[in-house]
């Protein structure tokens, strides 16, 4: 949804700029940062796949979008009040991570709810170019945006956003069954991860994407710090740069199924990891001129395509291999998996940066990348997955617990 995706732009820039430039954050506090905004999904990821399992999702889809909006109103009040510091965004990014591990999980669901499986990658890449026109206008408006009322005050036009996507989300119906809860919550918390680890394709892509999401972890951390403290850019240039990975994404999102049938799901998914590699290692070269900015903008591009290719190669692999019932446990359980990384990613890519230097933590996700890819390609069943998979049993009772066990 545009609107949706549009304040998404201004809340990616604006509360890291509202640390980095307005409140003078470390790379440690940078990384402290991005880590509370992953904490939740590794507390209560699980739980809140059983819980989703047991209601409908899009209600929960609404009233999360309608959640962040009121967590973002609270940042300019703050400031206006005298009472912001890092402790406060700190608090808010764990509020916008706690709502995106339960909200964020319902909203893939509803789209399996809207298509039939064998279009879950054409609808997964025709999403992300919905959202790609807001990636391309968006940061360079918010850069505008941020440069004349100030990063607090510009998530507000976020917030105003999200309640407008609250508003068209509440004309969409869903007629959604819900089956009979047969077991008890922590055994079915438990079903959901005998599911993916017993599965063969979930067990692979969790270990490969954990891996992914701690070298983009680390990255994250000193993205905008690399920009505005190395390549010198204000925070109206960084919002134009950030316009590269609008441009990847639209990239990625129109490139993708085309890939996806040409290689397989499974060899595009490995082919989006060698991307990411060469984004991270082009930014970790850049050279302090304009010159670096080149690459830096060049990096962004590449990054939004590689990570744009990934999750509409894996979101869909994950989804077919599942059934329907199993879908609410299936999403927050390997969002928990592939999440838990993330968080030592972010206080190591703070401390590398804090003691090494930025560049020192693109070259560490860059290199971290690179042996990914070479243990992604060494796996049979990431390598020869050249179509989507049918759902494997899933545990619904206790002879297939028994076979799993």
């Amino acid at each position: 949804m545009f609107s949706s995706s549009f304040g998404a732009q201004v809340t990616l820039l604006a509360v890291p700029l509202t640390a980095v430039v307005l409140l003078q954050a470390s790379p440690t506090e940078m990384g402290l940062l991005t880590a509370m905004e992953i904490l939740p999904y590794v507390l209560f990821s699980l739980p809140g796949g059983v819980w989703l399992d047991r209601v409908r999702k899009l209600p929960v889809y609404i009233v999360g979008e309608a959640l962040i909006a009121l967590a973002l109103l609270s940042v300019p009040l703050a400031w206006w009040l005298g009472w912001l510091g890092m402790a406060w965004l700190y608090a808010i990014g764990f509020t916008i991570g706690t709502v995106h591990t339960i909200a964020g999980s319902a909203s893939q669901i509803v789209l399996t709810q809207l298509v039939p499986r064998e279009r879950l990658v054409e609808a997964h890449a025709k999403n992300a170019l919905a959202t790609s026109t807001a990636e391309v206008v968006g940061p360079g408006l918010a850069g505008v945006l941020i440069r004349l009322v100030g990063a607090p005050v510009a998530l507000v036009a976020n917030a105003l956003l999200l309640g407008f996507s609250v508003l068209i989300l509440r004309g969409i119906r869903i007629e959604e069954e819900l089956r009979p809860v047969q077991t008890h919550f922590l055994q079915s918390m438990i079903q959901g991860l005998r599911f993916v680890v017993g599965t063969p394709l979930l067990r692979t892509m969790s270990l490969c994407c954990g891996i992914w999401q701690l070298c983009n972890s680390a990255a994250t951390v000193v993205q905008i710090l690399f920009a505005t403290r190395v390549l010198g850019l204000d925070a109206s240039s960084v919002g134009l740069s950030y316009v590269a990975l609008g441009v990847g994404t639209i990239a990625g999102s129109s490139l993708g199924t085309r890939i996806s049938l040409r290689l397989g799901p499974g060899p595009a998914l490995i082919l989006s990891f060698g991307i990411c590699c060469v984004a991270w290692l082009t930014g970790a070269a850049a050279p302090a001129n304009g010159l670096g900015v080149a690459m830096f903008v060049f990096m962004l591009v590449l990054f939004g395509f590689g990570a744009t290719l990934l999750f509409v190669t894996f979101i869909p692999l994950r989804q077919a291999v599942t059934p329907a019932h199993f879908l609410g446990r299936m999403t927050t359980t390997v969002r928990w998996l592939i999440l838990i990384p993330a968080v030592p990613g972010a206080l190591l890519g703070g401390w590398i940066a804090e003691h090494a230097g930025l560049r020192f933590t693109l070259l560490f996700s860059g290199l971290c990348a690179l042996l990914l890819c070479v243990f992604a390609w060494h796996q049979p069943i990431l390598r020869q997955t050249r179509s989507l998979p049918w759902p494997a049993p899933a545990p619904s009772d206790p002879a297939d617990l028994a076979a799993r066990s």
